[in-house]
């Protein structure tokens, strides 16, 4: 018998004042007939938990949705969790002055990071606040949904998860990013504008998915039993050169978002592998081959996302939420593109779904380390997350992310020790750093984590 309710279902999500992901996780419940329940807006911020409240039931009230559900906006984690089936997290470690440090203060020394929230100088420090915070929310989870499955979209994702699992090693956590998402749209466009195969959807493809959050590589791909990678091959060389773009040569141009895929044609001409994350994450993982300036990286043709425009961004999403609670802009009932909801239905036995999720490696990946946070493909069925085999990461890309998972494993220690030694050891070997000097590095580091200290703990600065 199973022994959930998909019609009521309870839900936590802890970061529930989301003015983003939120919003698409709660339209998402609201399209699906399947589900319904009760989701509870746990956030420190709690206005903002209780404006998406609001926004909420609006979605909820829809006339065109097919499920209703209720929003309640609880004070603490222990009213937020106990008691639920699934667990969302979606949170914003610190706020966007140490988002800015993160992120600027590295081009001091040369260091340009095009999002500086998983690796480098700002995915370090980010990982210093965000890993306290995710030892509360594990050992929370522990005491309080100990059975609960939990979803996290937060950055880093890799730290992030396998903080979870450091504080609860029995927790059933597993970590959502959709950059793979984007690279296998690639391949249908592929499909579509070189060989004329038209109306192929991303989920029509086999691809075996392998690596880490945010670079992950697709060691097959195939659709209908046509094999890609010999396609990708003439496809990564034919627009090496000025990059794919759809049909829109200047279509990176038009968002902070957007590449025309030069860093990923690159990094398969030189490796063989179809490198599977948005060109801006990729860059960060290699030397400054794509990032050594910004003038280097417009040539890529791609672009550093500024704090500055992460902040006007806000505004428009915190005027976006003024006009939905007050009826000036009206809800729409329109799909995230995530598969957050669907893998949700997968676990409570509503029809199995692979996907690519970040969890531990349970030989998955059979060359790289037991217990390290991988993302490869994942079978989802009732109470169950089932790895996919992925097989040995190739040989010639292994050490690449092999120093990544290294690098991340001492950042937890560091993090869960405050020690200052190793920390800054660990933020020097990462490939961005090299460059620098280690009298550079260690005023970057300290004055970085002198930034961010109210986010820290004591034992950083005894």
């Amino acid at each position: 018998m199973n022994k959930y309710d998909a019609k009521n279902l309870k839900i936590a999500y802890i970061g529930g004042g989301s003015r983003g992901w939120a919003w698409g996780f709660m339209t998402d419940l609201a399209r699906d007939k399947d589900l319904c329940g009760e989701v509870r807006l746990y956030d420190i911020d709690i206005e903002a938990a209780k404006r998406n409240k609001i926004i909420g039931e609006k979605i909820s009230a829809h006339p065109d949705a097919l499920s209703r559900w209720t929003y309640s906006v609880p004070e603490t984690l222990q009213e937020a969790l106990t008691g639920v089936d699934f667990v969302v997290i979606s949170i914003l470690p610190g706020t966007f002055k140490e988002m800015r440090s993160d992120v600027h203060l590295p081009e001091r020394v040369g260091v340009y990071q095009p999002v500086g929230d998983t690796v480098g100088p700002g995915g370090f420090m980010r990982a210093m606040r965000t890993i306290p915070m995710f030892m509360e929310i594990g050992e929370a989870i522990r005491d309080y949904a100990p059975h609960a499955f939990v979803m996290n979209y937060t950055n880093p994702m890799s730290l992030c998860i396998r903080t979870l699992y450091h504080a609860f090693p029995e927790i059933r956590a597993y970590g959502c990013c959709h950059e793979v998402f984007g690279t296998q749209h690639l391949l249908c466009q592929m499909l579509k504008h070189e060989y004329g195969i038209d109306g192929v959807k991303r989920q029509d493809l086999y691809t075996t998915v392998t690596g880490i959050n945010h670079f992950t590589w697709l060691t097959s791909a195939s659709y209908k039993g046509m094999d890609l990678m010999p396609l990708y091959k003439e496809f990564a060389q034919k627009y090496a050169a000025g990059g794919f773009s759809e049909g829109q040569d200047n279509n990176w141009m038009n968002s902070s978002f957007s590449s025309n895929q030069m860093v990923k044609f690159d990094l398969f001409n030189k490796y063989g592998v179809i490198a599977a994350a948005g060109d801006r994450h990729l860059a960060e993982f290699m030397p400054p081959w794509y990032t050594r300036d910004p003038e280097t990286v417009h040539s890529w043709k791609f672009h550093l996302t500024t704090v500055d425009w992460r902040e006007g961004d806000l505004e428009r999403r915190l005027q976006r939420s003024d006009d939905l609670i007050s009826g000036k802009e009206q809800v729409e009932l329109k799909g995230s593109g995530e598969e957050g909801h669907l893998l949700i239905k997968a676990v409570l036995g509503l029809g199995d779904l692979v996907s690519n999720v970040n969890i531990p490696n349970q030989g998955q990946i059979p060359n790289l380390p037991i217990g390290a946070i991988v993302e490869t493909n994942a079978l989802f069925g009732l109470d169950r997350i089932s790895p996919v085999f992925a097989g040995p990461v190739p040989q010639n890309i292994l050490p690449l992310i092999e120093r990544h998972i290294l690098n991340q494993e001492n950042t937890l220690k560091a993090a869960l020790t405050c020690d200052r030694k190793l920390g800054f050891t660990t933020f020097m070997n990462d490939p961005q750093m090299g460059h620098v000097t280690p009298e550079d590095g260690l005023k970057l580091f300290n004055d970085m984590l002198e930034n961010q200290k109210k986010y820290l703990p004591e034992g950083w600065f005894e």
